[in-house]
């Protein structure tokens, strides 16, 4: 059987949480971000968008791309309660659910808990309980995979739905830039492009041997993808994969000067692993300069720590392979835990730079 499956992607989420909750902010450029030079912005409302502000960019500069905007701090915890509700109607339409961020999820819908006819009657319902129940609108896609469904769901934005048949798919897909395919950035695009591929329709002419043989099994992935083929299933209960907790300074400091910043930091990443079934095995260091180059390094030691002093010494250890010159200022830090397993699997080693 055919798979049916929608993706939901709320329009603008923060920014119209605070334009919903606010009316004085409606029609306004919105940006949620705190103000200051080391912030960054959360999200933009479509208002603020028009003049190039987006999300992940520095709060400075979109200060300076909308001198009108009315910035707005995160209020996350409000953000989660209407993300729980939006959850709850996801959940009266079907229970493969696997939600990617607060703001977006796929659905499969093959069969759904309200008897509708079809997928798209169910993308249908589901937007207009978002938009009677929460005074918030999403946009849908539907498609018989998640890749299809994903694109789908940014056709129409804000407050749009968009359905691919499959008949439709591979002419849909032709004539798109190779960098919307899912995994393609803009190293991978830049090279598709000189290998003569800038469009889908033109990387589905190369040989899938030609593929693999410049990028292995990833050469595999974007030949399917080019047909319009994806076998992965929603994942209504998708395990853990990482935990991790990040701090901006003020001002950019000096190696040195950065890891006594690593020990509140793995506290706060221990108290949430402890809460998980599996352990986590590999410790993750990642630092930003202050010319925003990104740097990790990991280890996997051969037992997994066993407490936030283990997990903080590890991070700080870290940080004497970073190798780069004792000048170097950075202006973020972060730490993390990976490798999750259970809890009886054996030791394993494994030492990654």
């Amino acid at each position: 059987m055919q798979r049916k499956i929608v993706h939901i992607d709320m329009d603008a989420f923060y920014a119209s949480v605070e334009q919903r909750d606010d009316p004085t902010l409606r029609g306004k450029p919105v940006v949620v971000a705190w103000r200051g030079a080391r912030s960054v912005v959360c999200a933009a409302s479509y208002e603020a968008r028009t003049f190039g502000v987006r999300s992940a960019m520095p709060a400075v500069r979109a200060e300076r791309l909308c001198p009108d905007a009315i910035f707005v701090p995160p209020d996350f915890v409000r953000y989660r309660a209407v993300s729980q509700h939006v959850r709850e109607i996801f959940a009266r339409h079907t229970t493969l659910i696997e939600p990617l961020s607060l703001d977006e999820a796929y659905l499969d819908v093959t069969e759904n808990l309200k008897s509708l006819p079809s997928a798209t009657a169910v993308a249908r319902s589901i937007r207009a309980a978002i938009r009677d129940e929460l005074s918030l609108t999403a946009s849908a896609g539907v498609a018989y995979n998640k890749f299809l469904a994903k694109i789908a769901s940014d056709w129409r934005k804000p407050n749009g739905l968009f359905v691919i048949r499959p008949e439709q798919a591979i002419d849909f897909l032709t004539p798109l830039p190779v960098g919307r395919l899912p995994g393609v950035g803009k190293v991978m695009e830049k090279r598709l492009v000189e290998l003569g591929a800038p469009t889908i329709g033109q990387l589905r002419a190369i040989a899938p041997q030609e593929l693999m043989r410049r990028f292995g099994r990833w050469g595999q992935r974007l030949h399917e993808l080019s047909f319009g083929v994806d076998e992965h299933p929603v994942c209504a209960e998708r395990q853990t994969q990482s935990i991790s907790a990040e701090d901006t300074f003020a001002r950019d400091l000096p190696l040195v000067e950065v890891r006594p910043m690593i020990a509140p930091l793995a506290a706060k990443v221990w108290r949430t692993a402890s809460k998980e079934s599996r352990v986590a095995r590999t410790v993750v260091l990642k630092l930003k300069t202050a010319e925003f180059r990104i740097l990790t390094r990991s280890e996997t030691p051969a037992r997994a720590p066993g407490s936030e002093g283990e997990l903080a010494e590890l991070a700080t250890a870290l940080t004497l392979r970073v190798g780069l010159p004792e000048r170097t200022r950075f202006r973020l830090v972060g730490v993390g835990l990976s490798g999750f397993t259970d809890r009886d699997a054996g030791p394993q080693l494994e030492f990654v730079i």
